[in-house]
């Protein structure tokens, strides 16, 4: 296909969070983002990237995997393909490079701050969207008219800071029936470096009390919430601010 994405990064490593955890993965993280949430570690994907044309980008992803040749893990080739941000359906081109990817067999992922439409993908690309909780000072940002469209084959992630956000996730699973609808992720926010802190990044509401790692996992087992509690693993394998991992 013709057209350009503006391409922060693209590497080979392993998936460190959802479903998916610990398996290889080629990331392709795309520039931009129409959102600051509090928590965000990739801020500096809002602005740094350079435009590449769709074929480029594609090559350099059938390269990272022509190693594996048609290796599989439980019935799933690998290495996965994960779209990311940024937000990575702002731009144009990439549900269209989405849908060539999983015609050439590839399994697609793309995570998504759940602001965009996500109706827009092939229905084969598994989508891991965010609802924004209300510490990311975001949340009044979400597109509920995406939670209809989600499939079982998708995701959705909480990412946790505040007992607030606790509270407020529970209420919403009960809503909107999430349940029901595809696997639940709580991912617990990890605190960010100084250098990581970009002055656009929203601040958490006034009010909200912090909450521990161990203290959300207390609550989702005293809670008997029917999710998944997630690490993101990359971040115990590397070094939590470092890139391309």
């Amino acid at each position: 296909m013709s057209g350009s994405l503006v391409v922060n990064e693209v590497y080979l490593s392993l998936q460190g969070e959802s479903t998916f955890a610990g398996l290889p993965c080629i990331f392709v993280r795309l520039t931009g983002c129409n959102l600051r949430c509090s928590y965000c570690d990739t801020a500096y994907a809002f602005t740094e990237g350079s435009r590449r044309p769709v074929d480029e980008v594609r090559a350099e992803i059938h390269r990272l995997a022509a190693s594996y040749a048609d290796a599989r893990v439980d019935g799933l080739r690998v290495p996965l393909v994960e779209f990311t941000g940024g937000e990575p359906l702002l731009q144009a081109a990439a549900p269209v490079l989405m849908r060539e990817l999983c015609d050439a067999g590839f399994t697609v992922l793309v995570e998504t701050s759940g602001n965009p439409d996500i109706g827009i993908l092939d229905p084969r690309v598994r989508r891991i969207m965010d609802l924004k909780t209300p510490s990311s000072g975001e949340s009044g940002r979400i597109r509920w008219e995406n939670l209809p469209l989600l499939r079982p084959t998708d995701e959705v992630k909480f990412v946790i800071a505040t007992r607030e956000d606790y509270l407020w996730t529970k209420s919403t699973l009960t809503e909107h029936r999430l349940v029901e609808r595809c696997p639940l992720l709580l991912s617990w926010a990890a605190p960010l470096a100084a250098h990581q802190r970009d002055t656009s990044l929203k601040t958490v509401p006034e009010g909200h009390t912090p909450l521990t790692r161990a203290e959300l996992v207390e609550a989702i087992i005293t809670d008997r919430l029917p999710v998944r509690f997630q690490l993101q693993m990359h971040k115990f394998i590397w070094p939590p601010d470092q890139r391309g991992v």
